[in-house]
């Protein structure tokens, strides 16, 4: 199993259940709904880079640079390291992983 898609499914499921902690501790629904839904997103991903398929990768890129730009304006604005900070993190480490996947 390639970095990447270990990555794009690590991230998936980080956002999954970011998701579901952010609806549980303070009743939000969008984060419940975006954490599902771009989780959803990058496990797909991970399944279409493993079969080697040039969308899977385009994709985990595309859906982590948007988590990576949410939550460095929640960090921001926040200032806290969880959520925003941790997933600004682990976004960054795969993004890395995810462009060396490109070469």
């Amino acid at each position: 199993m390639s970095a990447a898609a270990i990555m794009s499914f690590v991230y998936g499921v980080l956002s999954i259940v970011g998701g579901f902690i952010g609806y549980q501790q303070a009743g939000s629904k969008p984060s419940l709904i975006s954490g599902t839904i771009t989780g959803i997103l990058l496990l797909v991903a991970g399944f279409g880079i493993l079969q080697a398929q040039v969308w899977g990768l385009w994709l985990a890129i595309a859906v982590t640079l948007l988590l990576v730009t949410v939550f460095i304006v929640r960090l921001v604005k926040t200032r806290k390291f969880f959520p925003a900070g941790l997933m600004v993190a682990v976004g960054i480490g795969t993004l890395i992983v995810l462009f060396k996947g490109i070469g």
